[in-house]
């Protein structure tokens, strides 16, 4: 008689693991499948609130610009410096993250983080001067920079590698969401207690998020592909017959990212990054000033291409991932949904500068700004595909760091274009047509040249 065994996962290499032949009831490698999974949405769900309160953080400035340009004396074209502040020590945080990243545990680099930018408030609260804007905007951003690909590779490690890009576009949701849910509220709080509780109410929401973060938060199982078949058992991760192997082995960091697929991923939402942050910098006073709509309103319509950007983000995620689970080549499936994304998003927002109808104008323009965000979470997975899990969280750090380089532009070249027109519509329009250009020849641009299968193998990495 033939007995089959029972396979378990390796055990951990930790020397506080409980002892020879032991499950650690602590670690998620060795729990049911069903468990694992549950814990995973919700960490999942935990850190999709904490992307929408890091983009309610960057949002509360926009809704908040009137009446905080008015008191601070401040023109449209500091503003829009102000405004692009924060990305300047945004991308630089990414990079002095990125190598922290594979060495450090995700919940720790979460917490900081949260930490750091909920207490960027302080010094405009307490003072309220241009400078010490300056100064908060300059520590929100240092805080918030590293957020998107720490929280993305957090997410990844907790499913394993086909079924991620739902649970991913999830979490990135939160860009989107995050605006769509707490801008109208920023706006009543603005326009019925004042600027300085909206900036203190988000702060305080920040030190919450990271109490429970303290007490819930925990490193997924799926560290590498011999983790993930030691879970989920080898013959779900093998390779049918015939088809490519994947190889483990380091691939030199350049050599990563010195290649058209990385180069126009990354540009495509460099370009996406431009347009959202040009929508919250600018939207709210745009539908106070020019159309004509009260501050509460201007900050409540802004929510339109939010919400809009929620159901893109996670539609095209869902079609990705099945798209991957039929087998569809990743430069289709990925590559083309990422490109047509942009280029769709780039069309209607310059159609909407010609338009002469309110409301064709503002369907047209929160598709536009609402599409945009949703290429993020796609170039994350394309950037994933072109290293190792193991380097994974180091070049996603390094791939947002240049894509968010685009929040350093978007704010200060609109304010520019608006300070200096003729009159505030005509600044606009320019300031909407020359980044609905942009962003829809980088989408063309991005379905050309994005080919993961081919670069892959050009790296080794499938063999």
């Amino acid at each position: 008689m033939t007995t089959t065994a029972t396979r378990l996962p390796a055990q951990p290499p930790s020397s506080d693991r409980p002892g020879p032949g032991a499950v650690d009831p602590k670690d998620p490698r060795f729990w049911s499948s069903r468990k694992r999974t549950r814990y995973a949405w919700m960490l999942t769900i935990l850190l999709l609130f904490l992307m929408m309160l890091s983009w309610a953080d960057k949002a509360v400035l926009g809704v908040a610009a009137l009446p905080l340009m008015q008191e601070l004396n401040i023109t449209p074209q500091q503003f829009g410096l102000v405004s692009s502040a924060m990305f300047l020590t945004f991308g630089l945080a990414q990079l002095l993250a990125a190598p922290l990243a594979n060495k450090v545990r995700a919940k720790t680099l979460l917490l900081v983080m949260c930490l750091i930018w909920s207490l960027s408030v302080m010094p405009v609260v307490v003072f309220a001067t241009l400078p010490a804007l300056w100064v908060s905007r300059l520590a929100l951003g240092a805080g918030e920079g590293p957020l998107a690909p720490v929280l993305m590779h957090a997410v990844y490690k907790w499913f394993p590698s086909k079924k991620g890009a739902t649970p991913a576009a999830v979490a990135s949701a939160g860009v989107t969401l995050g605006i769509a849910v707490f801008a109208p509220v920023l706006a009543w709080v603005v326009t019925q207690h004042g600027w300085r509780t909206a900036f203190i109410s988000l702060a305080v929401v920040g030190v919450v998020w990271c109490t429970v973060w303290m007490l819930l938060g925990k490193e997924g199982p799926y560290t590498s592909l011999a983790a993930e078949r030691e879970i989920e058992g080898p013959e779900t991760v093998a390779p049918a017959p015939g088809a490519t192997r994947i190889s483990e082995e380091k691939v030199p960091f350049f050599r990563s990212i010195a290649n058209p697929t990385w180069i126009f991923a990354v540009l495509a939402s460099f370009f996406g990054y431009w347009t959202f942050t040009l929508a919250m910098s600018w939207g709210p006073a745009y539908f106070q000033t020019v159309m004509g709509f009260s501050g509460q309103q201007a900050g409540s319509l802004i929510a339109l291409p939010a919400l809009w950007g929620v159901v893109a983000t996670v539609g095209l995620s869902i079609l990705i991932q099945r798209l991957d689970q039929r087998g569809v080549p990743s430069r289709r499936s990925r590559g083309w949904t990422l490109g047509l994304a942009g280029t769709a998003a780039g069309a209607a927002l310059l159609a909407s500068t010609f338009v002469s109808s309110p409301v064709l104008g503002v369907a047209l323009m929160s598709f536009g700004f609402g599409t945009a965000p949703a290429m993020f979470a796609i170039t994350y997975l394309v950037v994933g595909e072109l290293t190792t899990i193991s380097q994974r969280g180091g070049h996603l750090n390094v791939a947002n760091a240049v894509l968010t380089t685009g929040g350093v532009f978007a704010p200060a070249v609109g304010g520019f274009l608006i300070g200096g027109a003729a009159a505030p519509a005509d600044g606009y329009r320019m300031a909407f047509q020359v980044t609905a250009v942009l962003l829809l020849a980088f989408g063309l641009l991005a379905v050309a040249f994005v080919n993961q299968q081919k670069q892959r193998r050009k790296l080794g990495i499938e063999v």
